[in-house]
């Protein structure tokens, strides 16, 4: 079959042509920038992550330093709680067991000792002599090289009530 094809319809074929390039030209340039657009936003995804992935490794660092420092935290913790509970029977032992004996140079605390015998005994070793005890006076503790006192372990209070308080005296003459 043979067709004739006129001057006019070639014109038309080729206007059609040409906008059909151009409409591909436009469709191609369009998708070039669509697919640009999403190399550069998974770019961008995989930077986010692979930051998030740093992020990650890094948190998990830290992470395992506080759990560390939070399992030696709680090992003392527990040292001290036995620490503790061992004091405590100590404390109690001591309150029945009857009075503790300081020992006192010049009136400040020394040492402690369980038994008055132990308490003469040791002051022996700091040169005091082991058999010139005499039982306290009204003096004041900071003018007495050596001197002992007996004390109960007080629990309501922090620290010891003496066994022999000595005499009020008297303020003002009032009686």
């Amino acid at each position: 079959m043979i067709r004739i094809v006129t001057a006019a319809r070639l014109e038309r074929l080729e206007a059609d042509a040409v906008a059909a390039g151009e409409h591909a030209r436009q469709a191609s340039t369009d998708a070039n920038e669509a697919y640009g657009e999403h190399v550069r936003a998974l770019y961008a995804v995989t930077d986010r992550a692979e930051r998030a992935e740093a992020d990650a490794f890094e948190v998990s660092g830290f992470l395992a330093a506080a759990l560390a420092e939070l399992s030696a935290a709680q090992q003392e913790l527990l040292l001290k709680d036995v620490e503790i509970r061992g004091l405590r029977e100590e404390l109690e032992q001591a309150r029945q067991a009857g009075p503790l004996f300081l020992l006192m140079r010049y009136g400040e605390p020394h040492t402690i000792y369980r038994s008055r015998a132990d308490a003469y005994a040791d002051t022996a070793t700091h040169g005091a002599p082991a058999d010139g005890w005499v039982p306290s006076d009204e003096r004041p503790a900071r003018e007495i090289t050596w001197r002992i006192e007996a004390f109960i372990p007080e629990g309501s209070a922090s620290g010891f009530r003496r066994v022999f308080q000595p005499a009020p005296e008297p303020i003002g003459g009032a009686a």
